[in-house]
């Protein structure tokens, strides 16, 4: 009973959290009219690629998606959608886009550098990224480690099952056989997430924070214990890829 309940409030309150993070991810983008070029990598339905449209400004929006199934549903919204492994180098050229939106996709990426490098390539020199992802030194992820259990945002790795140990995890116990792609493979602290991007030769413009057991406030203050982060990155002009 007790479980039940803490795991109701917590659905509850993570809902809550990715709702102030997009209001984060919102707020970091900048309108720039219909001609901007906007990607976004593993934008599953499309439904927030649509709404990263609209705080830009823009019509011309495209979209990575490796499901199947979710790209047909963000065709169905007007983005130009291509399948790829987010691993792997991005069907673009260089210098296509002046946005590059990604939202809690680069902790299921397993080779970190390739994305990050592959982000930095197709942007236009002046051109930015907003990235969000779970935090690996959230206090909830740090609470659960105090107590020897998997940490949160490291509970969804098997293919076998979704919550693995921990016995509050909201998602443990399901019946269903998670897709290999949903599956955490990397998670970054504040610090972490912040210095893999100015390795591959980005200009951290920003990065905060939301979280569900703080009040939204805080966590934005609080970034680095907050359950979400975003950043904005960008390339500089006169910048190629890093080697």
């Amino acid at each position: 009973m007790i479980v039940a309940r803490f795991r109701r409030w917590a659905s509850e309150s993570f809902l809550r959290a990715e709702h102030q993070n997009l209001g984060n991810i919102v707020r970091l983008l900048e309108p720039g009219g219909p001609e901007t070029g906007v990607v976004d990598l593993g934008y599953d339905d499309g439904s927030r690629t649509a709404l990263f449209a609209r705080a830009v400004g823009t019509t011309r929006v495209h979209g990575l998606e490796i499901v199947e199934e979710r790209a047909q549903l963000a065709r169905g919204r007007g983005i130009e959608v291509e399948a790829a492994d987010l691993n792997a180098r991005l069907p673009f050229e260089e210098s296509t886009f002046d946005v590059v939106c990604s939202n809690q996709v680069i902790e299921h990426v397993h080779d970190t550098d390739t994305f990050t490098g592959e982000v930095f390539r197709i942007l236009k020199p002046g051109g930015y990224a907003v990235v969000s992802t779970e935090n690996l030194a959230s206090w909830h992820n740090i609470g659960a480690l105090a107590l020897g259990w998997q940490p949160f945002s490291l509970t969804n790795v098997s293919k076998v099952a979704l919550g693995l140990w921990n016995p509050v995890a909201l998602h443990r116990g399901v019946a269903e056989t998670p897709l290999p792609s949903w599956q955490h493979m990397r998670v970054f602290s504040y610090r972490g997430l912040r210095e893999l991007f100015d390795l591959h030769g980005f200009d951290v413009e920003a990065l905060v924070g939301a979280g569900y057991y703080l009040p939204a406030q805080v966590a934005r203050l609080d970034g680095r214990h907050a359950a979400f982060l975003a950043l904005k990155a960008r390339r500089a002009v006169g910048t190629g890829p890093a080697v």
